[in-house]
């Protein structure tokens, strides 16, 4: 059940309108999620900075999607798993990696599951990772400080999936070829 707007440039509030004009040029239509985000600018404007700051880090483009596909799924939220398990094919994430993730597995590829990993300990120990945890992100070829740019994912990612899952935001059809349940994941 929908329980925000889904706000437009005309309708949000004028401290939101830069960012979603920003946003829809990037992605040229204004996803769901950021038109929820717009009923607050608070939230938007601080989730367009933590994101443009973690897009702009060191994971290249196929790493970034592992990340927050990870988080999407660990958190159970169907619209972040639709969206991103859409970008990462996009992407050009093999679709066994996609549903490995999706179905709650490691990805195949060793470095992406290093990833995947730790990705999955942060978010289920609530930052509170094992040394065998950090060894094995950093033996798959990491640095340390990408550990902390992990840390950025994560939030960034928390804030899209907390806000889409109180909110009920819809899928848009861009995304529903990919949509997925909890449930479904839980069974495979």
């Amino acid at each position: 059940m929908q329980r925000f707007t889904l706000q437009t440039l005309e309708s949000a509030p004028e401290q939101s309108r830069p960012a979603l004009a920003s946003l829809t040029e990037k992605f040229g239509f204004l996803p769901n999620v950021m038109a929820t985000m717009a009923n607050n600018p608070v939230l938007l404007n601080g989730f367009v900075s933590s994101f443009g700051s973690f897009h702009g880090g060191s994971f290249d483009e196929i790493e970034k999607q592992v990340l927050l596909l990870t988080n999407a799924v660990t958190i159970r939220c169907p619209w972040t798993v639709a969206a991103h398990s859409t970008f990462a094919i996009e992407d050009g994430i093999a679709p066994s990696e996609v549903k490995a993730i999706r179905d709650g597995r490691l990805p195949a590829d060793p470095k992406y599951a290093a990833l995947s990993a730790l990705t999955k300990a942060l978010i289920e120990n609530k930052g509170n990772v094992s040394d065998a945890d950090i060894d094995a992100f950093t033996s798959a070829g990491y640095s340390k400080a990408q550990i902390l740019e992990v840390v950025t994912g994560v939030g960034v990612s928390t804030m899209a999936a907390t806000t889409t899952n109180v909110a009920g935001t819809p899928i848009e059809d861009r995304f529903q070829a990919q949509a997925w349940s909890p449930i479904a994941a839980i069974a495979a």
